[in-house]
This record gives structure tokens, sequence and C-alpha cells, in this order.
């Protein structure tokens, strides 16, 4: 998580519940505004997906399912 947004949330969380509905819709609205099909991809996804363009991709059975973020990959 970026700096600005880890800002962002900690100055949500002093708001009243109500007040932070509030900016959670507004906030949402300025996303639909800037992509309303949600297409558009965060720097992160742009990552992956060039990845898995390249060939780079994790066997299935690679991959602990009870733990998937620490899976094991070999190269070939």
């Amino acid at each position: 998580m970026s700096i600005q947004a880890e800002r962002v949330a900690q100055m949500m969380e002093m708001l009243p519940e109500e007040e932070q509905n509030f900016a959670y819709e507004f906030v949402c609205r300025l996303i639909r505004a800037w992509d309303p099909d949600f297409t558009k991809l965060t720097p992160a996804e742009a990552k992956e997906l060039e990845e898995a363009r390249n060939g780079e991709f994790i066997n299935s059975k690679e991959i602990d399912w009870d733990n998937p973020d620490n899976y094991a990959h070999e190269e070939n």
C-alpha cells in the first residue's frame, strides 16, 4: 500500500462512522469516474499480467494451497 493510501486510511479512522461511510462512497465515485468499467490495472496488476504474458507463471501443483503466499517456484 502506498504511503498516501496509508495516510488516507489513518485519517478516515479518525472520522465518525457516518463520515467514514460518506468518505468511502466519495472515493468509490472517484474511482468509477476514473475507470467506469473497472478495466484499468494497478501497477501490481500490470506487472502480474506482463509476467503471465511472458510465460512467467506458477504451476498450480507447486502452490501450497494452505499457504498460497509461500509457494515454492522452481525454474525449469
